[in-house]
């Protein structure tokens, strides 16, 4: 599989781990960017078919190398927030973050979880599944003292 479908994959895995939590938006993009591109998702199929539909009975089939060409770029949309998602996902936490991520996990620990284990530095996939787990078995009591 070549880099980029895989960074895509790891993309929308990430999408999919990360918890939509109100809370976190103040903080993190990621709330943000998997909705529109869950969004995109949806509404771009029908964009690009009707936007193509228009031009053609506009524009005639002389004008059909440039109405695929627009057809592909907003399929493609989804595709760049999924693709911006696996980069994200692959970024090793900042030292603030990273330090922030172990002390979640400390008192997640404190509180008798046991979250993921860690190898090496926290990435935001990590930080995506400990937040969910966090989420998931903790009151939102905890999290908002670190918000």
């Amino acid at each position: 599989m070549s880099f980029w479908l895989m960074t895509c994959k790891n993309g929308y895995l990430y999408s999919k781990e990360w918890p939509l939590s109100a809370e976190l938006n103040a903080i993190f993009v990621e709330n943000k960017v998997i909705k529109l591109t869950l969004f995109a998702q949806k509404v771009c199929p029908v964009v690009a078919v009707c936007g193509a539909w228009v031009q053609y009975s506009q524009l005639g089939a002389a004008q059909l190398p440039m109405i695929l060409t627009l057809m592909l770029a907003i399929l493609s949309m989804p595709l760049q927030g999924f693709y911006w998602l696996g980069k994200r996902a692959q970024t090793r936490l900042p030292p603030s973050l990273s330090h922030w991520y172990h002390q979640v996990r400390q008192k997640m620990q404190e509180s008798g979880l046991e979250p993921k284990t860690l190898q090496g530095q926290p990435s935001y996939f990590d930080l995506a599944r400990l937040l969910k787990q966090a989420f998931a078995q903790l009151d939102s009591a905890f999290i908002r003292q670190w918000l």
